[in-house]
């Protein structure tokens, strides 16, 4: 991988360390896997007013294939691929994939080739480096995994190459408010003991950066929006339990910990149990953005030559969308 320059303000990227959290995490994963589902239930409604019938369909960043039935029923006809950088989580997607295309061995093979395979396919990649042809899918669909990477913009630049022209991305990720809470308790801890600021939680990029990224690498009528979702917790120790079973944390060397150290966790829960609310609950905040954009008709061909589309002759300049 050659991913070294992370965005500012964001720790360097170490995709092997990721992959291993990730993977003591998919056994427990289904504990925090609420926040995933609600999200997709999300996603689905507001693909609800998009008209399409993709042909292929690609989940970036499947986990543990949660989401893969809800394409499969929405898409009854295209196949479905999934991707994920951890080999555990791709195990668990596993289970999606029992039982489903067994009556397709009783077809005659020219038939099966038509309908495609309604059975997800699984491969273990980095986002930014997928094994797929150029154009391969017509929908790609990524749900709360985007934030992980370091670079979007090189994402971004990948899942454009990896659509057809006209496909549809539609994704979800996590803003820059998500685990205030974190942020915020830890900041008190190291003011109050004399050490030096550092980071705990990656820093998620904004709405509007993530809309130019789009732009920037392909994309045409991105919509963005965003909403703000609070977690409550009786103990400071179960939400931190629940953010690393999310595999937050990701730069985090979980080594065991030495004297002072433990001295600043300990200080650190007591400053998340301060924030107990009236009613006796920690809050943990979640800024959910939303986005999906359309793969732009190239404007230039490889060698940098305009293309004029036969359609557009005649109209003068180009109309603003």
């Amino acid at each position: 991988m050659s991913l070294s320059s992370p965005r500012p303000g964001r720790p360097a990227y170490d995709p092997r360390h990721l992959r291993r959290i990730f993977d003591r995490r998919a056994a427990t994963f289904n504990e925090v896997a609420f926040l995933p589902r609600e999200i997709a239930q999300r996603m689905r409604e507001r693909l609800d007013y998009i008209k399409m019938t993709p042909a292929s369909v690609l989940d970036a960043g499947c986990g543990p294939g949660e989401d893969l039935p809800g394409l499969r029923e929405r898409f009854p006809e295209a196949p479905v691929f999934g991707t994920d950088l951890s080999f555990a989580m791709l195990q668990r997607a596993l289970r999606h994939d029992a039982g489903d295309t067994s009556w397709r061995r009783f077809l005659p093979a020219s038939v099966g080739r038509a309908l495609g395979s309604r059975g997800p396919r699984f491969t273990q990649a980095d986002f930014a480096e997928l094994p797929f042809p150029h154009g391969t899918f017509e929908l790609l669909w990524s749900n709360l995994a985007l934030h992980w990477h370091p670079r979007p913009d090189l994402v971004f630049g990948e899942w454009q190459r990896v659509l057809k022209v006209n496909g549809l991305l539609m994704f979800s990720t996590l803003g820059p408010e998500t685990f205030n809470e974190l942020r915020g308790a830890w900041a008190e801890v190291e003011a109050a003991h004399g050490v030096p600021t550092r980071k705990h939680v990656i820093d998620f990029v904004d709405m509007h950066d993530l809309g130019d990224m789009l732009v920037e690498n392909g994309f045409e009528i991105p919509v963005m929006d965003q909403e703000t979702l609070t977690v409550t917790y009786r103990s400071a120790e179960k939400l931190l339990a629940d953010v690393r079973r999310w595999g937050a944390y990701p730069f985090e060397r979980e080594a065991g910990m030495g004297h002072a150290a433990r001295r600043l966790h300990r200080a650190f829960i007591a400053a998340l149990e301060a924030r107990k609310r009236d009613d006796g609950t920690i809050p943990l905040t979640f800024e959910v953005i939303y986005g999906h954009a359309w793969k732009a008709v190239p404007r230039t061909t490889a060698d940098g030559h305009g293309i004029i589309r036969l359609e557009d002759i005649g109209r003068g300049p180009t109309r603003n969308r």
